[in-house]
């Protein structure tokens, strides 16, 4: 009798056991059937690449990305400053007028309840990993990875030793320190060689494991100081660089469109009001042009260690600036504006088996990548999420969508198709000033309608268009 109750309890915990493995087998091969996905940001980056049209930018691994890739012409950023429009695309959750304000936002602090991009991951078998530049604070939604790295270092990362001596302790709100460094190092000695390298040994140790990965890369430049090795500069010629068509700005356009762009008088050699030179000027934009070439070679080595340890077919690879940037138009530098510069973005993705080479002119924004790879991922959006998919435009589909609402402080955008509309309010969401520009007869934005009596109508239409878009909590106090 013993013998036989011995046999069915062993038969019973058997058929556990098997049921236990048979089970984690499912699972383990349901999480190896999702996708990869290679998330790399890049700071202050914006669409001035081959693959967005004649450019002097030699950028070859981004184009060669593209041409495997779906091109988004016209996405645009929700916020343009670093910290609020990471916080707002990893949150999928709009700026307001009181959320997600500057470069110093953190999504804990401004939108606790929202379930960031990262963390629905991890909660759904991903390991999520954060390298270098993701969110701007490093603490900053802590619970949503697996691990985070950051180079060791003064954050401005001169190289030479004039520089550093100049800069001393200085950080990117504090004065001192040059604008751009070309020094002849090699390109693991600034930020962005390490982020690549780093990025390069994770996936060497996530080919072997049997779950899905996020790997994050965020790179640094072309983010001030424009600092890159002698060898991207040399790629340029100084004389062949030109100030832009709509280096100007005209009287028509409201005072409240400019700014002083304090990001950039820091800088030593650099005057504390007024125009830049012109050689000056021109310089700066060397120094972009040399950052956007070094970037580019780190992501490269990154993306052919990803097709060498044969991921490359299943990793979902998604490439995106955190807003766009002046280079002289409308005689700005930096972002902080709503032209379109400041709010235009380079965004390319690449999905296996679906992508091939193909340029959507379909409006996109910066809350709409998060739903886009929930869904390619298989998963479901937390109710929180306020963008829009755009898979269906990757399946090829033409979007329904035809807008997109960016913010700065108290400036707030409409973008519908070809115009470009912009109201400043108040906190009870009363204009005080306004710009409209039609880019199809003005694409330099250098012809502002909104006071001009025939476009009046348009004007009413516009603004009260951009209140039933900007969100339910545009006005809402935290």
């Amino acid at each position: 009798m013993m013998k036989q109750f011995l046999s069915i309890v062993l038969f019973i915990t058997s058929l556990a056991m098997y049921a236990q493995q048979t089970a984690q087998k499912k699972h383990d091969e349901s999480q190896a059937k999702k996708p990869n996905i290679l998330f790399i940001a890049v700071d202050d980056l914006r669409p001035e690449l081959k693959c967005y049209g004649a450019s002097q930018i030699k950028s070859p691994n981004l184009d060669k990305l593209a041409a495997d890739g779906l091109v988004f012409n016209r996405a645009y950023c929700n916020i343009p400053v670093c910290g609020a429009s990471r916080a707002s695309l990893l949150s999928g959750t709009r700026p307001t007028r009181y959320r997600f304000i500057d470069a110093y936002t953190e999504k804990d602090k401004d939108n606790p309840d929202a379930m960031s991009l990262p963390l629905l991951l991890k909660n759904n078998g991903y390991t999520t990993i954060s390298n270098g530049k993701i969110y701007h604070h490093q603490k900053d939604d802590n619970k949503a990875w697996d691990s985070r790295w950051f180079p060791k270092g003064n954050i401005r990362n001169y190289q030479l030793a004039e520089n550093i001596e100049k800069n001393a302790q200085a950080n990117l709100s504090e004065a001192g320190g040059v604008a751009f460094e070309n020094a002849n190092v090699s390109d693991t000695a600034y930020f962005d060689g390490k982020i690549a390298q780093k990025g390069m040994a994770d996936l060497r140790k996530l080919k072997g494991q049997n779950k899905p990965f996020f790997l994050a890369l965020g790179f640094m430049k072309p983010h001030l100081p424009f600092n890159a090795p002698k060898k991207y500069w040399d790629l340029y010629e100084r004389n062949t660089i030109q100030l832009p068509e709509n280096y100007v700005q005209p009287e028509t356009t409201p005072k409240e469109a400019f700014h002083n762009y304090g990001e950039l008088r820091q800088y030593d050699g650099i005057p504390k009001k007024g125009d830049l030179q012109d050689e000056m000027a021109k310089e700066l934009i060397h120094g972009y042009y040399a950052c956007v070439s070094y970037v580019d070679a780190q992501i490269g080595l990154v993306l052919d260690e990803l097709k060498r340890l044969d991921l490359e077919e299943d990793t979902i690879v998604i490439l995106w600036g955190d807003h766009g940037w002046n280079l002289g138009e409308h005689k700005l530098w930096c972002k902080h504006s709503t032209f379109e510069r400041a709010l235009k973005t380079p965004l390319i993705i690449k999905v296996p088996g679906k992508t091939k080479g193909t340029v959507s002119n379909d409006i996109v924004e910066y809350i709409d990548v998060y739903p886009s790879l929930v869904e390619l991922a298989g998963l479901k959006n937390p109710t929180t999420v306020e963008g829009k998919s755009f898979v269906p435009i990757i399946n090829g589909k033409k979007s329904d969508k035809n807008w997109a609402v960016s913010k700065f402080k108290d400036a707030v955008t409409l973008i519908k198709d070809d115009l470009f509309y912009t109201e400043w309010t108040d906190d009870q969401g009363k204009a005080y000033a306004r710009m409209l520009f039609d880019h199809k007869t003005d694409p330099l934005e250098l012809d502002n309608l909104a006071e001009k009596p025939v476009y009046q109508n348009i004007v009413k239409e516009l603004a009260a268009e951009l209140r039933a878009k900007w969100g339910k909590d545009f006005l809402k106090k935290n």
